[in-house]
């Protein structure tokens, strides 16, 4: 009966990870607060009335953020690469439901799950989205 005990106990040892690797690896963006609100009926928005669209919106987050539209449904992602540290390049410039980063190697992420199209590892940091009439509220 012992020796099952000290089997299961080396097995649960081995079995158990250490994800400070990826933790470290997605590090990069800092916990800022974000809330506030959008006008679909205002000009520089109203783009976002029409399924596959996306729009920047500076001075939020990290480096912006960029909200997007599927017609049915409006999400907001911050505009920092995940997968960078904050520089100049590495702010994503959307482009309908997809969007690149501005450094060399063009990581490209998707607007709808935020995944990177890319297969890394780290993905976009993801904010709320409630629409109350015609306002967008993003908040975290």
């Amino acid at each position: 009966m012992r020796s099952f005990f000290y089997l299961l106990f080396v097995l649960l040892l081995i079995s158990c990870s250490n994800n400070s690797n990826e933790e470290s690896e997605c590090n990069f963006l800092l916990d800022l607060g974000v809330n506030f609100s959008i006008d679909l009926s205002l000009p520089q928005y109203s783009q976002l009335n029409f399924a596959g669209n996306s729009i920047y919106v500076p001075s939020q987050g990290n480096a912006g953020v960029i909200v997007a539209s599927t017609g049915t449904d409006f999400f907001a992602w911050d505009a920092a690469d995940p997968n960078h540290l904050p520089s100049a390049c590495s702010v994503i410039t959307p482009k309908g439901l997809t969007g690149k980063c501005g450094c060399d190697d063009g990581n490209s992420y998707n607007f709808v799950t935020g995944q990177s199209e890319d297969g890394l590892r780290c993905s976009l940091r993801n904010y709320r989205v409630e629409k109350n009439g015609n306002t967008l509220v993003i908040f975290n």
